[in-house]
């Protein structure tokens, strides 16, 4: 009796995830979270949608890892800022920061954490809320240093820590907003310089 040869089991291929979910980051900086399909994902981190899922969880849960990826690296600025001995320096850290990495010479301009869900339907609420969250940490952070820098006396004693966290924050979201439409890395590096010239501005 004649045996046939069994064909060997073909096994999916193996990817690395760090090195995935960099490029799912780049596709939702690049294209925002509703404008990053789920083929155009997949297709980037060279898996199938059913290892996506498996990996990294919904289209949701990816977005939330992939932010987290973005805050430990590109916007890692905002943590060293924090160290600066002063407030100006806090301030300068930050927005040099902002305009460094929403300006790379490679790769998406404009912030992920600004740009990736401002706007979105039903599906992206979740998205859109968890970008709002990050937002209100980075402001309260910078806004908790501000403070300190006032009880410490490097700031006038009657600074108001809170309005002066929002001006630079919006500084920085307003660099980012610009770099996005091509504003190019040495007229936005001047434009901060300009906006930091008096400190503190009120």
């Amino acid at each position: 009796m004649e045996t046939r040869q069994r064909r060997p089991t073909g096994r999916p291929r193996a990817f690395d995830p760090d090195e995935a979910l960099e490029r799912a980051l780049l596709v939702f900086w690049e294209h925002g979270y509703e404008g990053a399909s789920l083929a155009t994902l997949t297709s980037a981190m060279g898996i199938s949608t059913t290892s996506m899922y498996a990996t990294f969880g919904n289209k949701e849960e990816l977005f939330r890892k992939a932010l987290e990826r973005y805050t430990e690296g590109p916007s890692a600025y905002l943590n060293r800022a924090l160290d600066e001995p002063t407030a100006l320096g806090v301030a300068t850290a930050i927005i040099a920061g902002t305009v460094r990495t929403t300006t790379r010479p490679a790769g998406p301009h404009g912030c992920l954490g600004v740009q990736g869900a401002l706007a979105t339907g039903e599906a992206g609420r979740g998205a859109r809320d968890l970008l709002v969250e990050w937002r209100d940490s980075g402001y309260s952070r910078v806004r908790a240093r501000f403070q300190r820098a006032v009880d410490e006396g490097n700031l006038p004693a009657d600074t108001d820590a809170g309005l002066l966290a929002r001006y630079v924050t919006t500084l920085s979201y307003g660099i980012a907003v610009q770099a996005a439409s091509g504003v190019g890395r040495g007229e936005l590096q001047d434009l901060a310089d300009a906006a930091l010239r008096h400190w503190p501005p009120f």
